[in-house]
């Protein structure tokens, strides 16, 4: 099976224990850090010259008009947010991702201490998070507002994270504990959560790379790659582990946004 760079490291993050206490460990500068994150700043400069690509999915409810579609994603490969972003987190130490299910939602107690050590992360940098709805099509609004600056358009990304899924069933289902087009049917179905197998696949459909602040107690940094850089788009996000992903921003950028 074709495995995605460093897929083979382990994959920190399986713990949800009550504690207040934000662990820096990961997110300080060490020698021999990976370049990516620190050349976020100066990829963003570049111009993209990869267009957003379209689901070949024809569903009435999503007949958006490609061309105004494509006019937003014109306006949002201008990378100012994108590159504020970077700068902030350049110093984080990133953990490769690791493809996989949803685990396990943690118990109440762990939830809130999860929480608050991902808003205390988000606090360090002076990011903020640009709040999706909860429901069920998290991630999915997510990227869709990093991508398109509006999360409206998460079912035509949940649409192009399928057709990378079905397309490319080889570099994916080896990761899925469950018949693979058992998996495809459910997670095509809205409402339905995204994992980290989903995330894979819409940063190696959209040709980009994915950052995503933690709530992980010793993980609060993850890097997904694409299998092929098309665009010189950067992703962030947050997730509030097994919970809710958000859509993040520096604090002066989402002001500009709303």
């Amino acid at each position: 099976m074709q495995l995605w760079p460093c897929s083979h490291e382990k994959y920190h993050g399986s713990e949800h224990k009550n504690s207040q206490e934000v662990t820096n460990d990961h997110c300080e500068n060490k020698t021999g850090v990976d370049n990516h994150s620190k050349n976020v700043a100066d990829d963003s400069s570049k111009k993209d010259e990869t267009a957003i690509p379209t689901s070949s999915s024809k569903s009435e409810e999503d007949s958006l008009n490609m061309e105004e579609l494509a006019i937003n994603s014109n306006l949002a490969n201008e990378y100012a947010l994108d590159g504020e972003v970077g700068k902030r987190i350049s110093d984080m130490v990133p953990i490769p991702l690791v493809p996989k299910t949803n685990g396990e939602i943690p118990s109440e107690d762990a939830e809130t201490s999860d929480h608050q050590r991902l808003l205390d992360r988000l606090k360090v940098y002076d990011l903020v998070e640009n709040k999706v709805l909860g429901d069920g099509n998290c991630q999915f609004r997510s990227l869709s507002d990093q991508l398109y600056r509006s999360p409206e358009h998460h079912k035509l990304v949940r649409e192009q994270v399928i057709d990378q899924l079905k397309s490319q069933p080889q570099m994916y289902e080896g990761y899925v504990p469950m018949a693979y087009d058992d998996y495809l049917k459910k997670m095509s179905k809205g409402g339905e959560w995204g994992d980290h197998i989903t995330l894979q696949a819409a940063a190696d459909s959209y040709g980009v790379k994915i950052f995503v602040i933690t709530s992980f107690k010793d993980t609060c940094y993850l890097e997904i790659l694409p299998q092929a850089q098309k665009s010189d788009r950067v992703i962030f996000l947050s997730f509030w582990a097994e919970v809710h992903y958000n859509s993040i921003y520096s604090e002066g950028a989402i002001l500009n946004k709303l």
